[in-house]
């Protein structure tokens, strides 16, 4: 999602959009413990806090803030979660933004309308992945034991066709019970989307598009795959989640 912000004196700080349903204050949980409120225009409304700065750091508290906002609409409601950072110069640019995106609003609020986000990671239980490799894949043991043992150094191509055999062979694997997993949860979910592995260890990180109330059919769903595994596998899954992972808006204030 892309941003592009401004600000001038007194803005607005943008946390979610979300179908107006009357409620239009939710406590001092916003950045700097201001208070949350919405700005409407006609069926969608921008939940806000007030801001002095031009722009928002980072920060773990500010981080936090903004999390607990999302937190609090996801328990009644599913909100449109804005990226953070995003700063409108006050109600006037908040109420144009909400016009000119309103068809995108609400068409992006009928797509998860009553929808959770679920999180589910799966990773091997191993000390050494490629130890591990070496034992579950007779094809790279063979090729470590032609090119590491006997009177001869291996050379740097062997080496190299050494890790991009043992890469071949962990992408295959990612592949092959990725599907396995998302046949069996995919029932349960409206939407899979696949995020990206952050190490050797990560078999899968996918988000799922779930009905608020299939909540624990979901997670009967991750325990029915995760029985299919052994105990090299870790299944950790998460979640309600606002469905940052199910909203597409590029947005510019």
């Amino acid at each position: 999602m892309a941003t592009h912000k401004k600000s001038l004196g007194s803005g607005r700080y943008l946390y979610a959009v979300v179908a107006s349903n009357g409620k239009h204050d939710f406590g001092s949980l916003g950045i700097d413990d201001q208070q949350v409120y919405t700005i409407s225009n006609g069926p969608i409304s921008a939940v806000v806090s007030n801001v002095t700065n031009k722009k928002i750091r980072p920060q773990r508290r500010n981080l936090a803030a903004h999390q607990q906002v999302l937190k609090c609409l996801i328990e009644e409601t599913t909100p449109l979660p804005m990226v953070f950072g995003i700063i409108a110069d006050g109600d006037r640019a908040v109420k144009e933004t909400l016009a000119h995106h309103h068809s995108l609003f609400l068409e992006q609020i009928k797509r998860v309308s009553n929808k959770v986000e679920m999180g589910l990671r799966v990773s091997w239980d191993v000390d050494n992945i490629f130890d591990y490799f070496i034992n579950t894949h007779p094809e790279l043991r063979q090729a470590r034991d032609e090119y590491f043992t006997g009177p001869r150094e291996p050379s740097q191509e062997d080496k190299l066709e050494l890790g991009r055999l043992f890469e071949n062979l962990l992408q295959e694997d990612r592949e092959n019970y990725t599907n396995d997993v998302e046949q069996i949860i995919g029932p349960y979910c409206h939407e899979i989307k696949h995020g990206k592995c952050r190490n050797e260890k990560d078999v899968m990180n996918l988000a799922c598009l779930v009905d608020r109330d299939a909540e624990s059919r979901f997670e009967k769903g991750v325990l029915k795959a995760a029985n299919k595994f052994d105990n090299n596998f870790i299944f950790d899954y998460n979640g309600p989640w606002a469905p940052h992972n199910f909203v597409d808006i590029d947005l510019e204030i």
